[in-house]
């Protein structure tokens, strides 16, 4: 095998499970779940069936990846935090045919015991900040904290937070890799 898979793991047969991925203590990873290479899923985390994780992701211990949830590449998912997929669960009514989308795009961060309530977009490289609550699109590249969350900064794909307002204009540089953002129309992207 070419990803490791610990003795106390589940993996049901069917699972897509890319090289050099690492199925730690107690995980369950259902038989429809797609995880690509080089990934590290921590002890108690549970991959449902309708879900897709990309390469280089890391899901820390204690978290659900529900069906309908899909990471893309190198996102980070912090310890015990929490996705949904129905937007008004009643146990006493079944509601599995209006499970919602949640993407998380490319090198997004989602921090410790934070939400994300579904059927929401987590843009390239933002960072939500610990214990925050995501109920609507999160820009690229912004910055999240709170209950419910709101955006406080900008932050660059090294995971620093940018000089640059909330609205606007402006350009700042990354201290650390001499990468350009750019504001502009509401959005940052790397010059």
């Amino acid at each position: 095998m070419s990803h490791s898979v610990h003795e106390s793991a589940i993996v049901d047969e069917g699972a897509k499970i890319g090289a050099n991925t690492r199925v730690w203590h107690f995980v369950h990873v259902c038989g429809g779940a797609e995880i690509g290479e080089g990934c590290s899923l921590g002890q108690n985390v549970f991959v449902g069936n309708k879900v897709t994780i990309g390469n280089n992701v890391k899901v820390q211990n204690n978290v659900s990846v529900y069906d309908n949830v899909h990471l893309e590449d190198d996102v980070f998912c912090g310890p015990s935090m929490v996705f949904t997929n129905v937007y008004n669960p009643r146990s006493f009514i079944e509601r599995k045919t209006e499970y919602r989308d949640t993407l998380v795009k490319r090198g997004a961060t989602l921090g410790a015991n934070c939400t994300i309530v579904c059927g929401v977009t987590i843009g390239e490289y933002s960072l939500v900040g610990a214990g925050a609550v995501i109920n609507k699109d999160v820009k690229p590249f912004a910055l999240m904290v709170g209950v419910p969350a709101k955006q406080i900064g900008w932050i660059s794909k090294y995971g620093e937070q940018l000089d640059l307002p909330l609205e606007g204009s402006g350009v700042a540089t990354c201290e650390h890799t001499g990468e350009r953002y750019q504001l502009e129309n509401g959005f940052v992207s790397i010059k």
